[in-house]
């Protein structure tokens, strides 16, 4: 059985995976605070069953969930001595996005873009062929009216997908957070990738510039 870690968005999320088949799952939103919720849904969720494997959203998505997921995720895989590996939080949505709405041309409803929120005013997007399921273009993180510029797919889903259908003027949004549980709906090859974190853009914090250290001669003692 296969165990997944979710933790990149205001969703808490794991599933146990048998295959195609979904044997159990825990999702709650959480908005912030995973630390605290995952280990406590883990246990409760396995019991005394043991996953031969492990898979656990890389993101993009919060840095401080997807850190405490990947943690999560790596200390169980070596405490358990079992493989990990990673998928895509954008990817895990599209494999459960539902058909567009009926009427749409032009190959349209064979396309589906997510949009999540990704802070400082933007969201990270990525469009998908729904088959076989497979990334179009590259993980951007833009604003959503240079998204509108870009992603041209009629259903929009995620998060951010009111965001950037209304910068559009067009298509259908639908909201929507990655769920463990569907992880079995992603091709191998989306749900085997390196177990390290896909941020989507460039960490908050920037080092600071490195400055020449400069001795100054200490101050002479006072007589005794």
């Amino acid at each position: 059985m296969l165990l997944v870690i979710d933790s990149a968005t205001a969703a808490c999320s794991i599933a146990l995976i048998d295959g195609d088949r979904l044997v159990d799952e825990r999702h709650a939103l959480v908005g912030r605070g995973h630390a605290e919720h995952l280990l406590p849904m883990i246990e409760s969720l396995l019991g005394t069953r043991r996953p031969a494997a492990i898979a656990v959203d890389c993101g993009p998505g919060s840095f401080t969930g997807l850190r405490v997921g990947l943690a999560a995720a790596h200390g169980l895989a070596i405490g358990w001595q079992v493989p990990l590996s990673g998928y895509s939080s954008l990817a895990v949505i599209a494999a459960a996005a539902p058909p567009a709405e009926a009427g749409i041309g032009d190959g349209g409803g064979d396309q589906v873009a997510v949009a999540l929120n990704g802070g400082h005013g933007q969201i990270f997007v990525q469009t998908y062929d729904r088959d076989p399921l497979a990334a179009r273009d590259e993980l951007r993180s833009l604003a959503p009216e240079d998204a509108a510029a870009v992603i041209s797919a009629h259903l929009v889903i995620g998060s951010g997908a009111q965001a950037l259908v209304a910068a559009r003027g067009f298509g259908q949004a639908i909201e929507a957070l990655p769920r463990a549980a569907d992880v079995r709906l992603l091709p191998l090859a989306l749900r085997t990738l390196p177990p390290r974190p896909l941020y989507g853009r460039a960490p908050d914090a920037k080092p600071l510039d490195a400055q020449p250290f400069e001795a100054k001669p200490s101050a002479p003692e006072a007589a005794a």
